[in-house]
């Protein structure tokens, strides 16, 4: 799957009527209804369960322009304010997911923008999509995403909140060049049990000023997403940006998965179609180093 995204609403309603809607499969195991649910929320409620953590990692790097940036930004704030999201947050057996939303660059640089927070409504998601608004808008130097993997494992422990799933979901126009390899941090992931999806941002040219590549998506699904149900929604339309961002949110919260899903390579015997050393290739080729 190189492209998927769908209208948020659309997405929604298809989800309520217990149907599949424009390639989203229905819930995997793990929110099918059971007749010992009552018993198992009523034991666990003291316990905070919530359907997902989600750990958002954004990329804030320098190819990043300032409009992708603040476009990015408004994209997260709306899609948890947004009646879709609101309406999928209730199709989980406890109707709660926590979230923490950290941006990041190079393998030493990431900042928390919003601790883990509990979402259960508009009474608790409107402060959240708020806070992100309200932070200003940074940019830094090279691309880590296995410094942002790294970073993110941790926070899972920190969490105040348990969740039936993991999630790590990584947006970012570019490939790891900086930090460790990519798929050493993605596997360390996988191996805690850990969902890592992607959203390749991919609204301009390849170009050597940004050391941008060709087939971001395709390094995307084969270096650095993985897991059950693990999936990559690519933004090639900068109009399409927020509708992208809403509708990889939708198919998190709701446990949803793509119709034709890609089976990422870290859950196959398979070779990635792009080297996964690609972005360190390009740095090092550039800056000799």
């Amino acid at each position: 799957m190189r492209l998927l995204f769908s209208i948020g609403a659309v997405l929604v309603a298809g989800m309520l009527a217990g149907g599949e809607v424009a390639g989203i499969a229905a819930p995997g195991p793990k929110f099918e209804p059971s007749r010992h649910q009552p018993q198992r929320l009523a034991a666990d409620k003291d316990a905070q369960t919530v359907d997902v953590e989600l750990i958002l990692a954004v990329d804030v790097s320098y190819s990043m322009d300032m409009d992708e940036l603040a476009v990015q930004r408004e994209g997260y704030a709306q899609a948890i304010q947004s009646k879709e999201f609101l309406q999928a947050l209730k199709l989980g057996p406890n109707g709660r997911i926590a979230v923490t939303y950290f941006e990041w660059a190079a393998s030493s640089d990431q900042k928390v923008i919003i601790p883990w927070r509990l979402i259960d409504g508009p009474e608790t998601a409107d402060p959240v999509a708020a806070e992100i608004m309200k932070t200003p808008i940074r940019r830094a130097s090279r691309t880590s995403i296995s410094g942002a993997i790294n970073f993110a494992m941790p926070l899972f422990e920190e969490d105040p909140y348990r969740g039936l799933r993991r999630v790590i979901d990584i947006s970012g126009d570019g490939p790891n060049n900086n930090g460790g390899p990519v798929t050493v941090a993605r596997d360390a992931a996988l191996e805690k049990g850990i969902v890592i999806n992607g959203l390749p941002i991919m609204v301009k040219e390849p170009s050597y000023s940004t050391m941008d590549i060709d087939n971001l998506d395709y390094y995307y699904e084969d270096c650095v997403i993985g897991g059950p149900g693990a999936f990559v929604i690519s933004i090639k339309d900068r109009e399409k940006f927020k509708e992208a961002i809403r509708t990889k949110l939708l198919m998190e919260v709701a446990g949803r998965t793509p119709e034709r899903p890609v089976v990422p390579v870290a859950d196959k015997d398979k070779e990635p179609r792009v080297n996964c050393m690609i972005g360190e290739k390009i740095w090092s080729d550039r800056w000799g180093r």
